[in-house]
C-alpha cells in the first residue's frame, strides 16, 4: 500500500513539504456546522427549561377589608350626610310595587348564618326564606329616586331592610338600613316593637362600600366602644321607623306572610307554629 502523506521522496519530488490540507479543508466547515447546530439546540433547550421553571404570572387579587365596627371619621361623616338627605315627609308618586314570595337559601350561606346564633338547621329540610317587598317612587328632585322596604323570615331570624336609591348616582349609589330579630318571636311583635337599626351601608360607585354595624363582644374579646356612633344609629333607626309606618308594614307584612303560608305550605306554617309557641 502506498500512502501519500505529502512528504517529498525520490519517487515524488514534487510533493509538498508539509501535511496535505485537502482533507481538513473539506471537513472543518462541516464540523463547525455540526457544533453550531448542537449549540443552538442546547440554547433552545435551556430557554425552554427556564421558561418552564418560571412561574406564570398570577392575576392580582384586591381585597378590601371593611372596619364595620369603627369606621373612620370621614366615613362616619359620609354616613351622617347620606342619612340627613332622607326626606322625613316624602311625597310619593303614583308608582308602587308589592311583591311577596319564597326563596331557597344557599346551604353554605345558611350554615354560616346559623353558626353565629348557636342554632342548627333542621336535618333534611331545605333552608327557605319568606319575603315581602314594597317599593315606592319619590316625587320631586331630591337626592333619592325611590325607596324599597323588605321583610324576610327564615327558620333562624327575621330581617328588615330599607334601601334608598340615588336619583343621579355619581359617587353614592344607594343607602341601606337594616335591623334583625330572632324568629322565635312573631313578625307582628317585631314590627310593633320598632327594632333599632343594627347595620348601615353606603354603596359607592367605583369605591368600596362604607358599613357601620353594631358589634357584640365574644368570650375572647369585649365589645368595642361604639358610643360615638349612637347619633348615627339613632338617625338610621328614626328613618326605619318612619318608613315602616309610611309603608303600613305593621299590618301589610303579616298579611302577606299569611298569604305565602297558604300558598307555600308547611315550611312557613312550621315557622309560624314555632313563633306562636315561643310567643305564648
Amino acid at each position: 500500500m502506498n500512502l501519500d502523506c505529502g512528504f517529498a521522496s525520490p519517487e515524488n519530488p514534487q510533493a509538498h513539504k508539509g501535511p496535505n490540507l485537502t482533507f481538513f479543508a473539506g471537513t472543518i466547515p462541516a464540523v463547525f456546522r455540526k457544533i453550531l447546530v448542537l449549540l443552538l439546540c442546547c440554547g433552545v433547550h435551556v430557554c425552554a427549561a427556564q421558561q418552564a421553571s418560571t412561574p406564570q404570572s398570577q392575576p392580582q387579587v384586591k381585597v378590601n377589608v371593611l372596619n364595620v365596627c369603627a369606621p373612620s371619621t370621614e366615613e362616619q361623616q359620609e354616613i351622617a350626610s347620606a342619612l340627613a338627605k332622607i326626606p322625613k315627609r316624602p311625597s310619593f308618586s303614583e308608582d308602587f310595587e308589592v311583591d311577596r314570595g319564597r326563596s331557597v337559601l344557599d346551604q353554605n350561606a345558611a350554615a354560616l348564618a346559623l353558626g353565629g346564633t348557636g342554632q342548627s338547621a333542621p336535618s333534611g329540610e331545605p333552608a327557605v326564606a319568606d319575603f315581602v317587598r314594597l317599593r315606592r317612587d319619590l316625587a320631586g328632585s331630591g337626592t333619592y329616586l325611590n325607596v324599597q322596604y323588605s321583610f324576610s323570615r327564615d327558620t333562624s331570624q327575621m330581617v328588615e331592610t330599607l334601601v334608598f336609591r340615588v336619583r343621579d348616582p355619581k359617587d353614592l349609589l344607594q343607602v341601606s338600613i337594616e335591623d334583625s330579630a330572632s324568629s322565635v318571636t312573631l313578625p307582628s311583635v317585631m314590627l310593633a316593637s320598632a327594632s333599632p337599626a343594627s347595620r348601615i351601608k353606603l354603596e359607592r360607585f367605583g369605591k368600596s362600600s362604607i358599613v357601620l354595624a353594631r358589634c357584640s363582644g365574644t368570650s375572647e374579646s369585649p365589645a368595642p366602644d361604639q358610643s360615638k356612633y349612637e347619633s348615627v344609629f339613632a338617625a338610621a333607626s328614626s328613618a326605619l321607623s318612619d318608613y315602616r309606618g309610611l309603608f303600613g308594614a305593621k299590618t301589610l307584612v303579616p298579611e302577606e306572610l299569611a298569604r305565602i303560608a297558604r300558598i307555600g305550605g308547611p315550611a312557613s306554617k312550621r315557622s309560624t307554629r314555632r313563633a306562636t309557641a315561643a310567643h305564648k
